[in-house]
């Protein structure tokens, strides 16, 4: 027996795959069927709720008697048959869509939101209000598998703004098959409103005061991150260097240096980030994990600087700044692209 295993183990692992293939294949043909059917539905109750003048009472009504008639089925309690309205009018009224009716309308159904499951849709339906912004979760989603909790942690740790607005060089540095993840794990801006620190300080309290209170800045980072050490050591040629603070991204599988400066970026800062990149692939980096990757925060940085200073750097290094306050500052929010920028930002994207 052992012997028939070995010999058709290259047949059984084919079978296997075609099963799984085939099996994800439904799986995606039932989403988008239920999807259409919500779809349907939302149309429906919204044009008779309209022509024939019928209040709230009419979708607890509705509600009661296709749980009735549909016993096994779940999805149509009152408060997801409002949600499929809501999801019908969202989605025709940010695409201008005429009042139609039948298969036509069926045509018309955003094939995008097909591709990740109802909870996601509600999700981003009820925290996103601008329309480039749901197209950047959706597509997100599809594209690293989120489930529901990570996409609200996304949505709350403002994964968009993040992605649009920071300064890294990672679209020439970084691998595609996780340039996106990368860049979602650099911010522009971090709050570090969780140190008691005064205006004047310096670079060893700013970082007494994130080792202090680890927990955190972790969590301000964004998720995913571990903490190594501060203080890292390394030794590169019989001389001693010091990284600020090592960290390790699970996602990423790599090692995150991280250097404070409590004044504006200067471009040698990049000079000096890439030398510990390089000494930290070459010394510590285990063999299955990616190359080492570079955040420098400052107090303050001019983005042209920074922009100019990245260009030179063939390591993968993002340039951010710390603040004590947490909502996006108003001269920050000016540096947003234009909504048709990012419109083509997002478009890029990898289906």
């Amino acid at each position: 027996m052992g012997n028939d295993l070995a010999l058709y183990s290259s047949f059984i692992k084919e079978i296997k795959e075609l099963i799984y293939r085939r099996q994800y294949e439904a799986m995606k043909k039932v989403n988008t069927e239920l999807i259409q059917l919500y779809w349907e539905i939302g149309e429906e109750i919204d044009r008779q709720q309209r022509e024939q003048g019928w209040g709230k009472s009419v979708i607890e009504i509705l509600s009661k008697e296709l749980q009735k008639e549909f016993p096994g089925a779940k999805g149509f309690s009152t408060t997801n048959l409002w949600r499929m309205r809501s999801f019908y009018l969202e989605y025709s009224q940010k695409l201008n869509l005429p009042p139609l009716v039948g298969e036509i309308q069926k045509s018309i159904l955003p094939p995008l939101v097909t591709e990740i499951g109802w909870s996601h849709n509600c999700v981003i339906i009820e925290k996103c209000k601008d329309p480039i912004q749901r197209k950047f979760y959706v597509k997100m989603t599809k594209r690293y598998g989120w489930t529901k909790d990570v996409l609200i942690n996304n949505i709350e740790n403002k994964a968009f703004e993040k992605y649009l607005m920071n300064q890294t060089n990672f679209d020439e540095t970084v691998p595609e098959k996780y340039r996106l993840q990368a860049k979602l794990a650099v911010k522009d801006d971090y709050t570090f409103d969780f140190i008691e620190m005064g205006t004047e300080h310096s670079e060893a309290e700013l970082e007494t005061g994130v080792i202090n209170n680890i927990r955190a800045f972790l969590t301000e980072m964004g998720g995913y991150y571990c903490f190594v050490g501060n203080q890292f050591h390394l030794d590169v040629a019989n001389d001693d260097y010091y990284i600020d603070l090592l960290l390790f991204h699970r996602r990423l599988h790599s090692l995150i240096a991280v250097e404070f400066k409590i004044g504006e970026f200067k471009p040698e800062y990049t000079g000096k980030m890439q030398f510990y990149l390089t000494a930290l692939d070459e010394t510590v980096k285990l063999p299955e994990e990616n190359p080492s990757i570079g955040i420098i925060i400052c107090k303050s940085k001019n983005r042209t600087t920074v922009e100019y200073a990245l260009k030179t750097s063939n390591a993968p290094i993002g340039v951010a700044t710390y603040s004590y306050y947490e909502n996006l500052p108003e001269d920050l929010k000016s540096l947003l692209p234009s909504p048709d920028e990012i419109e083509g930002i997002i478009n890029r994207m990898s289906e």
